[in-house]
């Protein structure tokens, strides 16, 4: 069948639709409430060709396909959802995908307690009376380390249990509740004070800057740094705003400007009628993004999981197609009326004015970084490589054997992204297998870069992208290795270079083998040194890890050879305990609970010889 007949084939239902190239490359993925209506909305049939209303970005993926697939879905919803969860996992040329999945910390207190404590989540709590306070996108602990410095709040649960006052108390940091020291009424009135104290963040600020000059004054610099350290984290919180609602109402904000190929998204929550924090992404696309799509995709991305607390009124910056789908969506997953709305009164108008006006701010402060555009060009890439994953894999002949992954996003390592893997593989080829397997297994729930680079040769290169292939994902890879340039090279004074191998698709070949090459830049090569600062950070990453679990092996093996602690011992304490860890943590009677008090005794003076 050929590709017009295709889309003169598609169900009247509503479903997703995949566009491919004239290699099989995925280039798009969209939804639709009916795909027969949809997809042909994108052509003119006599003759076949792109309809002429389309954007330029939307055209030119247009006359690239050559071919379609698509998903029929029960209803409009589950086509928006799984849209979504498609572009995350296999990244396509033309799609809008926004690397934003985490979660927002919030400070929370259960006044169902008879001495409540303020602590905080990133998820929904169980209880009736749970009082919420946020998203922060930074300073949650500095609020809540503040809070607990000034008011004599409950600390440590375990106090309430035990019925025993603990060094907080000591200190004048606790009234004692576990002692009887003070009734729950008068408890409650300590409790008002911090959620009072949580509401007024400039009151925390001039706490903090109180201490802060005090242990300056007293030359404990110290201290004084730590001070410091939490009025940056709670002050980068918040876009300042003296705009007060005239209702106490509680809004989420969503605004997006584009500037060429990047997009900046503003988020600002209002809690009874004021500003209490922010955030912003950076969107770097391979193509001048649409506004509707990345409002799409952040309030998507952003309520992919249950909040705790989320506003049932959604401001956005600008109308867009899917806006009332959207509403559906939402209102269905928290089981409330969630409305997507453009501001029309003045104070919310000036708030989304407030956003924009930060979004300019956010990218006057983008670095442009020319090598990624140079590396593009150089290795005939897919994308410019805006976030790379580097990996690398380390053993001693054998022996704890693991793999590493470091991430370079938005121009530094982003090292919350670093990753480690136990690996099983005999030999470096079935290792980087087992490495580059499991990452793409990933997908789903952590979406792939533009790009990986492997620490290899040509072999490992066709490793990668075979697996990449089999992911459906649209990832360029590229391998970097050290080779021979004389027969000294061998020897500790001989020299290598670096190769960097890539898949040179400018070739074309009959075979369906990978058409590889080979570069060798000068050693004061950009993007040489680039890619090796890169390669160098993974291998650190790797060679680190693995000396911590040669060390915790080692260690393993020591304990086996503690005097009277056999294997069958050793498998009787791992049973109960779980881990060597939990073994070395636990206490002298709970070992000899499992074992006996000379195995006990042999295995503390062990651990504390180790130490």
């Amino acid at each position: 069948m050929s590709f017009s007949e295709k889309i003169k084939s598609l169900p009247d239902q509503p479903g997703i639709y995949q566009y491919f190239d004239e290699n099989g490359k995925l280039l798009y993925i969209g939804k639709a409430k009916s795909l027969k209506k949809r997809v042909k909305s994108y052509f003119r049939f006599n003759p076949f060709r792109p309809a002429d209303n389309l954007s330029p970005r939307i055209y030119k993926m247009i006359s690239e396909a050559k071919d379609l697939n698509y998903i029929v879905v029960e209803s409009e919803n589950d086509a928006l959802i799984l849209e979504n969860s498609l572009i995350k996992q296999l990244k396509p040329k033309y799609n809008i995908l926004l690397r934003d999945d985490k979660t927002y910390p919030y400070i929370y207190i259960d006044l169902d307690e008879p001495f409540p404590m303020p602590q905080i989540t990133r998820k929904v709590v169980k209880g009736k009376n749970i009082k919420y306070f946020g998203p922060f996108s930074s300073g949650a602990s500095a609020i809540l380390k503040t809070i607990y410095e000034e008011i004599p709040l409950v600390q440590s649960k375990s106090c309430l249990r035990s019925g025993k006052a603990c060094l907080y108390h000591q200190i004048g940091r606790c009234l004692a509740p576990c002692e009887g020291k003070i009734t729950s009424r008068e408890y409650m009135k300590y409790v008002d004070q911090a959620i009072e104290l949580i509401h007024d963040k400039e009151k925390i600020l001039q706490i903090l800057n109180q201490k802060m000059q005090k242990y300056a004054e007293n030359l404990q610099f110290e201290e004084a740094a730590e001070i410091r350290d939490r009025i940056k984290s709670i002050e980068s919180a918040e876009i300042y705003s003296h705009v007060d609602l005239a209702k106490l109402e509680d809004l989420d904000i969503f605004a997006v400007e584009i500037f060429n190929k990047k997009a900046v998204v503003i988020r600002i929550f209002v809690r009874q009628g004021k500003v209490v924090a922010s955030s912003n992404s950076v969107i770097n696309s391979q193509t001048v993004p649409e506004i509707g799509e990345i409002y799409t995709r952040a309030i998507l991305e952003f309520y992919s999981t249950e909040t705790p607390f989320t506003s049932s009124k959604i401001l956005v910056g600008d109308d867009f197609e899917e806006r009332e789908w959207l509403s559906q969506v939402l209102s269905e997953k928290f089981g409330k009326k969630i409305s997507i709305i453009t501001p029309t009164t003045k104070e919310r108008k000036s708030l989304i004015k407030l956003a924009k006006l930060n979004a300019l701010e956010v990218i006057k402060n983008q670095k442009e970084n020319t090598v990624l555009d140079e590396l593009k060009i150089l290795f005939n890439l897919q994308n410019t490589p805006y976030k790379i994953e580097v990996f690398d894999t380390s053993h001693m002949q054998g022996e704890a054997t693991v793999g590493a992954m470091v991430v370079w996003e938005d121009g530094k390592f982003k090292k919350s992204d670093y990753r480690h893997y136990h690996l099983e593989g005999k030999d470096e080829y079935s290792q980087m297998r087992e490495l580059l397997t499991r990452r793409a297994q990933s997908f789903e729930k952590s979406p792939p870069p533009d790009l990986w680079l492997i620490d290899g040769g040509k072999a490992q290169l066709n490793l990668a992208k075979e697996i990449i292939d089999s992911t459906g994902a649209n990832i360029d890879v590229l391998a970097i290795s050290k080779e021979k340039i004389d027969a000294k090279a061998h020897r500790a004074k001989g020299k290598a270079k670096d190769k960097i191998y890539f898949i040179n698709e400018k070739l074309k070949v009959k075979s369906e083998k990978l058409n590889i090459d080979k570069l060798e830049l000068n050693e004061s090569d950009k993007r040489l040194q680039f890619l090796q600062m890169l390669r160098d950070e993974a291998h650190r990453f790797a060679i680190e890890f693995h000396r911590k679990t040669k060390r915790k092996k080692d260690t393993q093996i020591d304990l086996l050879q503690v005097k009277g602690i056999g294997k069958a011992k050793m498998t009787k304490l791992l049973n109960y305990f779980g881990s060597f860890d939990n073994i070395k943590k636990a206490s002298f009677d709970e070992l000899k609970d499992v074992l006996n008090e000379k195995d006990a005794k042999a295995i503390k003076e062990f651990f504390k010889g180790q130490k």
